[in-house]
């Protein structure tokens, strides 16, 4: 009996390329005083708001500084004469061959001139809102980048690989719900079925805080996927009630949950709830074939054997729901073995389907 989970292909914002390795660039610019002169034997230091880096520049007697090898990225810049920082700022270093930084103090001094003292507080906590901002798009860059990768890891069948991605992304941010839900799926694809079960919690207590508008269907997806690490886990009450809470959540995917709980309940021979599972599935969806041919099967555990005719006897049922698979799928995966049972109880096959057309 085969059931499925829903694939969670989650990014948080639009991907963009992924590069091996970190692009350098060459940074020069030059430092000056309020009034406009040179300030030479200045340091200008550079500290990567990611990654804590740091690069320093000394001036010289034209206050001219310049260095290669400069990872393009977000820096906090500070200017210092004698040990004492005169400036300071946030400026961004571009993938590009050079990137020009001039600390001219005469044009800073004179952006600000007119502006009430409150006015200049509230363009510095504008600024500070802003690279807040900026630091969070970065962040968010980044995580979607270790997400693509975990991806293209998992289509691979590295799930080792995709795990260690993922646990890293949850580790530098605990606050998507989206990233547990895909640490969860590779802990499953990697069958570390308690790991799996920890991840799709944690994803589920979070987007339980969300207000996302697809929200109802993430936390759909995460259920459905909990309950397949639970039955595979052993746990089959955790499991039918996670299938259940997944078919409440999003209704428009009920019929694959259904037919998850279905699944598990043959799979650990308890029919008849079995049975009620594949009728709300099939409630849940009309033209869900295979829930009639595995519903079909299962009641063939109801039939007697006739001693005087030498026939076994199956509820008609049991007919009747394998019949409808054969309308509704005639070359479908199960439609010679559907066949092959109607035979064996000796029912002719209602349906259009024609022996010798297998899929």
């Amino acid at each position: 009996m085969r059931f499925r989970h829903y694939f969670l292909g989650i990014f948080l914002l639009l991907l963009g390329s992924i590069s091996a390795l970190a692009q350098t660039t060459t940074v020069k610019g030059m430092a000056k005083d309020q009034q406009g002169k040179p300030i030479a034997g200045a340091s200008v230091d550079l500290k990567d708001l990611e990654t804590g880096r740091k690069y320093t520049f000394k001036t010289d007697n034209q206050g001219n500084f310049s260095s290669i090898g400069v990872t393009a990225s977000k820096f906090q810049v500070t200017l210092s004469k004698d040990g004492k920082p005169i400036y300071s700022e946030q400026w961004q270093a571009t993938p590009q061959d050079v990137n020009v930084l001039d600390l001219d103090l005469q044009k800073i001094s004179s952006s600000t001139k007119g502006l009430t003292p409150e006015q200049v507080k509230q363009r510095e906590e504008i600024e500070k809102k802003n690279a807040e901002i900026q630091k969070e798009n970065a962040k968010i860059g980044n995580l979607n980048n270790m997400i693509k990768e975990a991806q293209a890891d998992m289509a691979a069948k590295n799930y080792d690989g995709a795990v260690q991605i993922m646990q890293q992304a949850t580790q530098n941010d605990q606050t998507h719900d989206q990233l547990f839900g895909i640490l969860g799926d590779a802990y499953l694809q990697d069958k570390k079925y308690p790991e799996a079960i920890d991840a799709y919690n944690k994803a589920i207590q979070l987007g339980g805080n969300s207000t996302r508008a697809n929200i109802k269907q993430m936390l759909g997806a995460y259920y459905n996927n909990l309950g397949q690490a639970y039955a595979k886990s052993g746990k089959t009450p955790e499991a039918i009630d996670s299938y259940n809470k997944a078919a409440a959540e999003d209704p428009t995917k009920a019929a694959q949950s259904y037919y998850n709980e279905g699944a598990v309940l043959t799979n650990t021979g308890k029919i008849d709830d079995a049975n009620a599972a594949f009728d709300k599935a099939i409630a849940a969806d009309p033209t869900r074939a295979d829930a009639y041919y595995q519903k079909g099967v299962n009641l063939l555990q109801k039939a007697t054997y006739d001693q005087k005719t030498g026939q076994t006897k199956a509820p008609p049922e049991a007919s009747e729901n394998l019949n409808k698979y054969l309308e509704m799928q005639p070359n479908g995966p199960y439609a010679q073995q559907a066949k092959d049972i109607l035979a064996s109880l000796g029912e002719k096959v209602s349906s259009t389907y024609k022996a010798g057309k297998k899929k």
